[in-house]
């Protein structure tokens, strides 16, 4: 099996691959910086156990990191308890990705992974949106070069800032209005900063498609496109778990090994819908 980690800022996705059944199990957590190898050893360990999976039958690990400290203990772990040198996604690693931007090797581990599932999955031109701490918008163009993107504050890093920094407004629970003319403060705020962020996910998107000079594709994904999704007509496919998807791809890649089922890369000509990492139909 492999065990495939998205680290970000903000959460981490765990995703253990099978070799011919796709997905087999998946875990949201928490990023801690300080959590050391033996307890992600111990942590993972419970986690497996509670889906009938053990960690003795892991023989791959593949690491998506924008958290130095985190990629350090996982690679520990990995090295340690599992046996396993594990691959970790970089810039300088051969993906299949061309990067026709200006500072290449500055494109984070996990644009990197969602750009390569994007475009197995879908073809191109693609914008991928992943929402999360920070919003990014990554652009694939036709041939699957990546020709650069945009970086936003996230949903909820900007409510969070807003209640940081002004006295009399608080933190709400994230959900969009049903109007975006609030009767209250809390709906005034979810109108402002969800809504608000749907409107610049829509003026972004047609700003993109202009300069690209191609009506592409856009794919939504990251912890928080649950929020958004279905609620655009531009939004053509949600992912939720493009980016371990992405991770798999990449092991098979640069292993030579081909865990992936033929039928899951979908490629190109891949029907829109919420695919659960490429291997599995339920989403989760």
């Amino acid at each position: 099996m492999l065990l495939a980690a998205e680290v970000g800022n903000t959460n981490t996705s765990i995703g253990i691959f099978r070799d011919a059944e796709g997905l087999a199990a998946s875990y949201r957590l928490s990023t801690e910086r300080d959590r050391m190898p033996d307890e992600w050893y111990a942590l993972l360990v419970s986690l497996l156990a509670a889906d009938g999976l053990t960690l003795d039958t892991v023989d791959g690990v593949i690491i998506s990191s924008v958290v130095p400290a985190v990629t350090t203990w996982l690679v520990a772990m990995a090295r340690q308890r599992l046996g396993i040198d594990p691959i970790v996604v970089t810039a300088a690693l051969d993906v299949g990705l061309g990067l026709d931007v200006e500072e290449p090797r500055q494109l984070g581990a996990d644009r990197i992974v969602d750009c390569v599932a994007a475009y197995t999955r879908f073809g191109g031109p693609a914008i991928i949106i992943d929402l999360g701490t920070a919003t990014t918008f990554d652009v694939i163009a036709a041939d699957g070069t990546y020709k650069g993107g945009a970086i936003a504050a996230g949903v909820a890093t900007s409510l969070r800032a807003l209640a940081t920094n002004a006295a009399q407004l608080f933190n709400v629970e994230l959900a969009m209005p049903e109007r975006v003319i609030g009767r209250n403060t809390a709906d005034q705020l979810r109108a402002g900063i969800v809504a608000g962020h749907l409107a610049m996910l829509e003026g972004m998107i047609a700003r993109i498609r202009r300069e690209l000079g191609a009506e592409a594709q856009v794919i939504i994904t990251g912890g928080l496109a649950q929020l958004f999704a279905g609620r655009s007509p531009l939004f053509d496919h949600y992912e939720p778990d493009l980016t371990l998807g992405g991770l798999r791809l990449i092991y098979d890649r640069v292993t030579g090994s081909r865990l992936m089922p033929a039928s899951a890369t979908g490629g190109p000509n891949a029907s829109p819908s919420v695919s659960g990492a490429f291997g599995r139909g339920d989403g989760a």
